[in-house]
């Protein structure tokens, strides 16, 4: 990047840090923004590919000619299309940067909102609405610089590429992520990835207090228990009963935690976090990177969920279901037991491993469910990667640390690490601890969180877009 990207990063540490007001080009984006969160896109009701011509038709009016755009729909699937979009750089053969961000949205109901879920509403500095965050709060960002760097007659040495999906939240629709690695994985190259999934991180105060990157996400596997059994007359109860065996398989395996495991990415996100947290949480970090085996340091981060969720395999028991009648004993009970996976665990290791918990041959276990993609040792942290992130970062939030961490959730970056392209979470979007209430009622995002995260990775992508390879 050498010389190009440092004056890049000089004059973003020359700018003052977001907050400008208006910043170049707001009230356009705004307006973008507002398009796309009221462009229905839920399963139910909704339809991603207009949310995608809108935006196509977006850069279109900004000078982007039909062959650099590109709307796919799955066969058959009418109102799953999506966006590509293609900003050409000086080098033809340079290895494109890709900026990846879902379209669709969870459903939300009218009469639970307190405001409607399908109109832009900013109050109080913030903006409501289904997906004023999740994630198409990023969406407008990347559509917004394409077009930023059109207007201003940008040129990086990299191409650029927008892919707009539908389908990441898993509601009914065709993955698109996933469907242009199989089926159009050319219109995608990329050297690596930008995706969602990560910001900066505020305290209770509002306080920013570290800047995450997603780089790397677990799996997702769901088992069925399952115990049959004669049954018979309630009248005349047995010690062998199927709801019982059930139960006692569900109580050994909230007793369980799967033992700790540390790969790159977490053992960089607690050893810095470690130096962030204070009292008895710090010192437990220090220890667990010290020696993952440490059960007393192990036992202090179990208390936070978030935490527990980066220390290894997780499993719980997310349904259940026993029994045909009230006056009988049971035939049958069964449950399900979602597992997050750490990377570098098979299913199978996690069935095993779940069998020898509940050591109980009347209590069977299948998997049931596995969710594509396929936990792995993430994308590698790269210089080429994470020394802009922190150069940019520094110059917006002075001090805050720039963290790697492991995404116990998912994303659509999965399909594109399966494709052999590098992904990363990053954002710049601030997060309060209720994390934008994303998926939940009265979804909601900072007016300033959002155009800081605007100016953030408008300034990011310049770097990555004049980069060598």
């Amino acid at each position: 990047m050498q010389k190009l990207a440092a004056a890049l990063v000089a004059l973003a540490i020359a700018t003052p840090a977001a907050a400008q007001s208006p910043q170049p080009g707001e009230a356009a984006f705004r307006g973008l923004y507002k398009e796309l969160v009221e462009t229905n896109t839920t399963f139910s009701a909704g339809d991603c590919t207009l949310a995608a011509q809108r935006m196509a038709a977006r850069l279109k009016t900004a000078g982007f000619p039909d062959s650099d755009l590109t709307v796919f729909i799955p066969p058959g699937r009418p109102k799953d299309g999506g966006l590509v979009a293609v900003y050409p750089g000086k080098d033809p053969k340079a290895k494109a940067v890709l900026l990846l961000a879902h379209i669709d949205v969870v459903e939300a109901k009218r009469e639970d909102w307190t405001r409607d879920p399908f109109t832009l509403i900013e109050e109080g500095g913030y903006f409501y609405a289904r997906g004023a965050s999740d994630d198409k709060a990023q969406a407008a960002i990347f559509t917004d610089l394409l077009i930023r760097f059109r207007q201003e007659g940008f040129k990086g040495r990299r191409p650029i590429k927008l892919a707009l999906t539908c389908g990441e939240e898993g509601g009914g629709h065709v993955n698109g992520a996933a469907w242009l690695v199989a089926n159009k994985r050319d219109l995608i190259d990329a050297a690596f990835a930008l995706n969602e999934g990560a910001g900066v991180n505020l305290d209770g105060s509002g306080k920013p207090v570290a800047h995450t990157v997603l780089a790397g996400e677990k799996s997702s596997t769901s088992y069925k228990l399952e115990v049959t059994n004669p049954g018979g007359h309630s009248s005349r109860p047995v010690p062998d009963n199927a709801i019982y065996h059930l139960a006692r398989a569900i109580d050994r395996i909230s007793a369980y935690s799967f033992p700790v495991m540390l790969n790159e990415t977490t053992r960089s996100y607690f050893t810095q976090m470690a130096r962030i947290s204070s009292g008895e949480t710090g010192a437990a970090m220090t220890a667990i990177v010290a020696n993952p085996a440490d059960a007393g340091a192990a036992a202090i981060l179990r208390r936070d969920p978030s935490v527990n969720a980066m220390l290894g395999t997780t499993c719980v028991a997310t349904q259940l279901q026993a029994g045909h009648a009230p006056n009988a004993l049971p035939q049958r009970a069964n449950a399900t037991i979602n597992c997050r996976i750490f990377p570098g665990v098979s299913g199978e290791e996690v069935r095993d491993a779940l069998i020898k918990v509940i050591d109980n041959p009347a209590v069977s276990v299948s998997t049931a469910m596995v969710r594509p993609g396929v936990a792995d040792a993430g994308p590698p942290l790269t210089p080429q990667v994470m020394d802009p992130i922190r150069q940019v970062s520094q110059s917006m939030w002075p001090g805050v640390p720039v963290i790697p961490f492991l995404l116990a959730a998912g994303t659509d970056g999965k399909a594109l690490i399966a494709g052999g392209i590098p992904t990363y979470g990053v954002s710049g979007i601030a997060y309060e601890p209720d994390q934008g209430r994303i998926h939940g009622l009265n979804e909601r995002i900072g007016v300033k969180s959002l155009l800081d995260a605007r100016e953030f990775s408008y300034r990011l992508v310049q770097v990555y877009a004049s980069q060598k390879d």
